[in-house]
């Protein structure tokens, strides 16, 4: 179904033992050998790393960056990110109004919008995409980013059984309203992200994917998209290679024939590939890497600006992370200057609080976590383990990845010599550490929380009781109200007033313990052009070209 263009000459690509895709093109007579870039480049292939391999490719299921990267290159919603600025663009909207009343949106959709397959793409098919990931039997951990919409909690929660109720509807089959339930000033924005995009329900149907996860829909057998690429290969363990869509309402205006993902959690590795010329952009780069490439190829490192925060998650459902106390000394505990001067060399910046300075015009007063070791011994004393005595066992699980690997060095160190614990560290792959994550199965965990910096409450709402990302299962009535309150209330300093009193009783309660703010640190070859650096870290695979 890929209907692949302009595939990679025979004899120019074969396989290997690391990646089973990259090669070496013997050229001419002379012997003189191409690497795997130049080859691509010639075919118009973009080779990046990617990470891990991807749990699923269901825009509606999916939680971690790898799998985000895929969807975003095979789907596409109404409106679509500014590669810079992420302003809303047309997508399958051509154009869209807000009524007098605030809360109204119609979105007008392209005629000429169509799935991979050459079936048409209607209202229809986005209407019963929100039903999808609203409905409960779906399980969706993704479900309350529509909670924007008018009665979509109400439906996702199980109050009502009828979607009519929620505020989606087909006006025609290219015209789409929206109603949300209080003005929202970044909607249109919102729309732009995974969890909005839709799906092919007429393939859905035939795998009997409406309603459950982890079906054979997404394979590459099966998969129907509307983005820009469309699924070519998928290797398992190897790498995915999307090409360039034949359907795809701009696609005159995509330059890349192909693109090609490659799955490596480990990033020493990824970074000898870079080097040996077999990738054009890496996802990510070793900390202890950052200054050799500073000094000697600066033109390839890129540090761009991530609105997102990397933390430690409690299990507050599990001994000794179920007292307060417990958690906020080991917060107090690390000294996040020193994590982000000697161990990332500078590449982040140092997060008290989980919520980044500046959000929507709000900067925090509430001080955070500041490094306070003695403070720490005494909440960690009253909580019935002084100088660390009796303090259990626990673990502190991350993803397979170095620079997760250090960090979690650090803090270990740091634990035991300020509170006199000892935590282990467990690394799993990327699968199956989601999987634990996501079903609680850690006592603490590494994670990371990005999303687009509209407003302090979707950062906020990710303690929200029952949010999909609030894996530690922290749960406070008092919390949920102020975050209602908050998305209700107009007036900035209201707004402000709350903010502060969320973040307050964040910092008491202490579900988890911010590390550091994102920067997203990678490689990049010159003949990768038009790629832009965004907040959100979107590929702008659109966009991008390679030097002829």
């Amino acid at each position: 179904m890929s209907n692949r263009e302009g595939r990679v000459a025979q004899g120019r690509w074969r396989k290997t033992g690391l990646f089973g895709a990259l090669v070496l093109a013997v050229v001419g007579g002379c012997g003189k050998r191409e690497t795997p870039v130049e080859a691509a480049r010639a075919t118009g292939t973009l080779l990046i790393g990617n990470g891990g391999e991807p749990a699923d490719l269901d825009p509606q299921t999916v939680t971690g960056s790898p799998e985000s990267n895929l969807v975003q290159a095979l789907f596409e919603g109404l409106v679509r990110y500014d590669p810079v600025t992420l302003d809303p663009l047309p997508g399958v909207a051509k154009r869209w109004e807000l009524a007098d009343d605030g809360v109204t949106y119609t979105f007008h959709l392209r005629a000429e919008a169509m799935w991979s397959d050459g079936r048409p793409l209607t209202a229809h098919d986005f209407y019963g995409s929100y039903q999808r990931i609203l409905a409960p039997e779906l399980g969706s951990e993704n479900a309350e980013q529509l909670y924007f919409l008018a009665g979509g909690e109400a439906y996702h929660q199980g109050e009502t059984t009828d979607f009519s109720t929620v505020g989606c509807r087909v006006i025609d089959a290219h015209t789409l309203e929206l109603k949300v339930a209080r003005p929202t000033v970044f909607f249109v924005r919102m729309l732009a992200g995974r969890n909005w995009f839709p799906v092919p329900l007429h393939v859905l149907a035939q795998h009997d994917a409406l309603r459950r996860q982890g079906t054979s829909w997404t394979r590459e057998e099966n998969i129907v998209g509307n983005g820009p690429f469309v699924l070519g290969t998928w290797k398992r363990n190897q790498y995915i290679e999307v090409d360039r869509s034949p359907t795809y309402w701009d696609r005159e205006h995509v330059a890349l024939k192909h693109v090609r993902f490659f799955a490596m959690e480990n990033l020493s590795t990824e970074e000898a590939a870079f080097r040996a010329g077999q990738l054009h952009k890496t996802l990510n780069l070793p900390v202890d890497r950052i200054d050799t490439y500073r000094r000697e190829h600066p033109e390839q490192l890129q540090v761009a600006s991530y609105s997102g925060v990397y933390y430690y998650s409690f299990n507050v459902k599990r001994p000794p992370f179920d007292d307060a106390r417990v958690r906020r000394a080991l917060a107090l505990a690390l000294n996040r200057e020193a994590i982000t001067h000697d161990v990332t060399r500078g590449s982040q910046g140092p997060a008290p609080r989980f919520l980044p300075a500046g959000v929507s015009g709000y900067t925090s007063t509430v001080p955070g976590y500041t490094f306070d070791p003695e403070a720490a011994r005494h909440w960690l004393a009253e909580a019935g383990y002084p100088g660390g005595a009796g303090f259990p066992v626990t673990t502190l699980l991350y993803n397979t990845a170095d620079n997760h690997r250090v960090i979690a060095e650090a803090a270990q160190q740091m634990w035991r010599r300020e509170l006199g614990i000892d935590v282990r560290i467990e690394n799993q792959e990327w699968k199956v550490y989601l999987s634990n994550m996501h079903l609680g199965n850690f006592d603490m965990t590494r994670a990371g929380y990005l999303v687009a910096p509209d407003d302090p409450t979707r950062f906020l709402e990710a303690f929200s009781t029952g949010h999909g990302f609030n894996v530690g299962q922290w749960s406070d009535a008092n919390y949920d109200a102020m975050l209602q309150a908050a998305l209700n209330e107009t007036e900035p300093g209201a707004r402000a007033k709350i903010f502060h009193a969320m973040e307050t009783r964040l910092t008491e309660a202490t579900p988890v313990a911010p590390i550091y703010y994102y920067s997203n640190v990678f490689l990049l070859r010159p003949e990768v052009k038009n790629w832009t650096n965004n907040l959100l870290g979107n590929y702008p695979l659109r966009e991008v070209s390679l030097t002829p």
